[in-house]
């Protein structure tokens, strides 16, 4: 429509073949433009990992002046973006007509970005679309995040920075003498380790788990 790509999804957006499938189609299109809308009133489920790639396309396209647009967001997405508190990271919009309008219009303003609570949670995974969505979950529920998929940055990162807590994706879970090495760097700081099934599992449910839990780990109960 115009310069305005619109591509309406159906069934799963979820770690593997889709998500690259999704993204592969997306590139493509971004070669003649960096303004995408995505129809999701057919989109079934979303895992952690498919979500994170929506939130680390959305940077990149607007990093070059685009954006990446939802519209008609299906009853299960909806839900997903409101309990992980990344609605407000994506523009919606009730129809494509409005979402394709919308860039018609110009470039907008980004939501206020939500009062920080000082502690600093460091992510490590080898997915960046992982990463994508563990730094846009930890920031919108007030944490300041830092992510990366290297041991050595990590390293830098904990001694550099005042981290409270280290996050371990599931893609470090097969090298633990990397982790037992980040470890020993940083002896007075707690690790989480996330499950094996972590970016494959509902974004909504796995991100709220992970909120709870770092909230528990922060704020232990007075004696």
């Amino acid at each position: 429509m115009g310069k305005v790509v619109v591509i309406r999804c159906q069934g799963r957006i979820v770690t593997g073949d889709e998500t690259l499938s999704l993204q592969q189609d997306i590139e493509r299109h971004a070669r003649a433009t960096k303004k995408i809308v995505l129809q999701l009133a057919e989109v079934k489920y979303v895992d952690s990992g498919g979500l994170g790639a929506l939130v680390r396309i959305a940077g990149v396209l607007r990093s070059y002046n685009g954006d990446l647009k939802l519209c008609q967001i299906s009853p299960f997405v909806l839900q997903v973006l409101q309990a992980t508190g990344l609605l407000k990271v994506f523009r919606t919009y009730a129809s494509e007509k409005e979402a394709v309008d919308a860039f018609l219009e110009g470039p907008q303003s980004d939501a206020a970005t939500p009062a920080r609570l000082g502690a600093t949670v460091l992510c490590i995974d080898t997915s960046l679309d992982l990463l994508a969505y563990l730094s846009a979950l930890l920031k919108r529920s007030g944490y300041e995040a830092r992510t990366t998929n290297s041991v050595l940055d990590a390293k830098t990162l904990v001694n550099a920075t005042k981290t409270c807590v280290v996050v371990c994706g599931p893609g470090m879970r097969t090298n633990e003498f990397a982790i037992q090495n980040l470890r020993e760097s940083a002896r007075n700081v707690p690790f989480l380790m996330l499950s094996s099934d972590f970016s494959t599992a509902d974004a909504s449910h796995a991100g709220m788990d992970l909120v709870e839990r770092l909230h528990a780990l922060l704020n232990p109960p007075q004696p």
